[in-house]
């Protein structure tokens, strides 16, 4: 692992129990410190498996996986420190309000006090949802549900955020809001893990990515680099090119 990679995975695989086709079949490749890094992939391709593995919140069959030079296995305690997680999942309380899952999640991660509040009220007014603070999640609207799922990822400033298609089902303003602010974060020094089925969205925000397909990376480079390679015109159409066009379920 270079001094530069935030995180190095050496032929990463996971089978689970009771299925002979590993969903992960022995992949490698790096994310190097300050990049927004895209894994893409159609349904069932793995994604969602890697991140899991690399968010420690499953157990790899096998391969290597280093996040700020620990081990993910010996040191996962530490690495969850340096780490958020946005799940593709609303992973909030229906019957808490907006402001007490954040207060709740940012206790998780030894927040508290007025820098806790200072922090909720911050970026409840970023995502604009400053009015919303005391009504009940399950009030609240797809878009909504998102943002608040992305503060409650970044509340505790990670160095490395894990976004699993963030700004699915949303609304376009919603999206532009979420993007712009990844953006942002990105400039400010964060590394970001991201997937998505949204090429339009992966073309403009990663700075590299890696196309998975059945659980092995079929791609890896930059964006423009990749488009150039495969002579297609943009990345959903080199995508198409190279995962096929039949439906995945």
């Amino acid at each position: 692992m270079t001094s530069a990679a935030a995180i190095q995975v050496d032929h990463l695989a996971k089978t689970y129990k009771g299925l002979i086709v590993p969903a992960v079949d022995s992949i490698s490749f790096t994310v190097e410190a300050g990049e927004i890094f895209g894994l893409l992939g159609p349904n069932g391709a793995g994604k969602t498996t890697t991140i899991s593995i690399l968010c420690g919140l499953i157990e790899k069959t096998a391969g290597e996986v280093t996040i700020q030079n620990l081990s993910i296995e010996k040191q996962i305690e530490e690495i969850k420190q340096r780490i958020g997680v946005v799940p593709q999942d609303i992973a909030l309380y229906p019957t808490l309000t907006a402001f007490e899952n954040l207060r709740y999640i940012g206790n998780m991660y030894g927040l508290k006090g007025e820098l806790l509040r200072k922090r909720i009220e911050e970026y409840l007014t970023v995502f604009g949802l400053n009015h919303h603070s005391d009504k009940l999640i399950n009030t609240f609207s797809g878009g909504m549900k998102r943002r608040i799922n992305l503060i409650a990822g970044i509340l505790h400033q990670p160095e490395i955020l894990f976004l699993d298609e963030p700004t699915v089902g949303v609304d376009v303003q919603s999206r532009n809001v979420i993007t712009e602010y990844l953006k942002k974060l990105n400039a400010e020094g964060m590394t970001i893990v991201y997937t998505s089925h949204l090429m339009d969205e992966a073309e403009n925000l990663c700075s590299r990515i890696a196309i998975i397909d059945h659980g092995k990376i079929i791609a890896n480079g930059t964006p423009y680099d990749l488009i150039r390679e495969h002579n297609s015109s943009n990345l959903e159409e080199l995508f198409l090119k190279l995962t096929g066009r039949k439906l995945r379920d």
